[in-house]
């Protein structure tokens, strides 16, 4: 696996040969004799590069998490007292990414130096295992049993409309009154399903299919649309908190909000959890704790968000996905 992945990285046999100091025909031997255990064609090779095979592609992919792994255990036992170290990959959502990681990557840089981070954004689904993540911040319940899910703060929504939006149709004094309205619906990147807005009443979870004119499946393209005058939007307050500031948005039926949900660091119920995961999830954890509209408590002026966050910089509650990992509710 060592000298397939070093041919890879430097598409050479001879670059790779020396790397390695062995002879090139030594590595050109061992590349043909992989192929021939495995029954698979890795390289396409011609005068000028090397190409992958699919069947290449995913061995190489394999290949750098298992040797990766194997550095790993092996630095850790040589070098326990140094601390975590090593590549760690994680996904989230953007928004937190930008609004809330990010900003303070510095402060995880300083405790872990040695750490060399990975980070994804996007509202694609993940496989955690095919993809070679090791961690991802999601929000939604769990429902895969191979995952585990350690809760590290909550996301709280909220019902909105733009000014213009209640000049002109109103605004809705109950729940009965939402059949009258028109709201911008967001469907799941995962399903494409449209999620339905939800409600607390009485302690009770009650579902509401919308009207809706215009669906979406972008994060800020659903803050735009509702911010436009589009329809009722039920974005989470973190996010939204820059629109309300600056009137933008108005806060409607805020007697009955939407349902909190979970914000959980998921990894692979299988997979030994390394320190620089567990060093990731603990910080993780502390930072959502620190900014109090991600922690559960009440909090208007949303002082954790950074003064310097442009108002774009939002998301629907529960958009991002994990595949077949998390079911995202809205």
């Amino acid at each position: 696996m060592q000298v397939f992945t070093r041919v890879v990285d430097t598409n050479s046999f001879s670059r790779a040969a020396d790397t390695l100091n062995l002879p090139r025909a030594s590595v050109t031997t061992i590349i043909q004799n992989l192929e021939a255990f495995l029954n698979v064609r890795l390289l396409q090779r011609t005068t000028r590069r090397l190409n992958l095979t699919p069947d290449g592609a995913a061995y190489y992919e394999r290949c750098v998490r298992i040797l990766a792994d194997i550095e790993e255990t092996e630095s850790s036992f040589a070098s326990s007292a140094k601390g975590p170290r090593g590549k760690l990959r994680v996904d989230m959502p953007g928004a937190i990414g930008r609004m809330i990681v990010m900003p303070a990557m510095c402060e995880f840089h300083s405790r872990y130096p040695d750490i060399e981070l990975m980070v994804g954004f996007g509202d694609k689904p993940v496989d955690l295992i095919q993809e070679g993540v090791d961690c991802v911040i999601r929000v939604g319940t769990l429902q895969d049993s191979s995952l585990v899910a350690r809760r590290i703060g909550v996301f709280q929504g909220l019902t909105a409309a733009s000014p213009g939006y209640i000049e002109r149709n109103g605004a809705p004094q109950t729940i009965e009154d939402l059949e009258q309205h028109t709201a911008v619906n967001y469907f799941s990147s995962r399903t494409g399903r449209v999620i339905d807005m939800d409600f607390v009443v009485d302690d009770k979870t009650v579902e509401v299919k919308m009207r809706g004119a215009i669906a979406v499946n972008d994060a800020e393209a659903y803050l735009s649309c509702g911010v436009k005058g589009a329809g009722l939007i039920q974005p989470p307050r973190f996010m939204a908190l820059p629109y309300l500031q600056s009137g933008e948005l108005v806060e409607v039926l805020p007697q009955w909000k939407p349902l909190p949900m979970p914000i959980s660091a998921v990894y692979p119920h299988n997979r030994h959890l390394s320190q620089k995961v567990r060093v990731f999830v603990d910080w993780a954890a502390e930072l959502f704790e620190r900014c109090p509209l991600l922690s559960g408590q009440e909090d208007s002026e949303g002082r954790c968000l950074p003064t310097s966050t442009p108002a774009s910089m939002v998301v629907k509650r529960g958009v991002p996905e994990v595949a077949g990992t998390v079911d995202v509710v809205a």
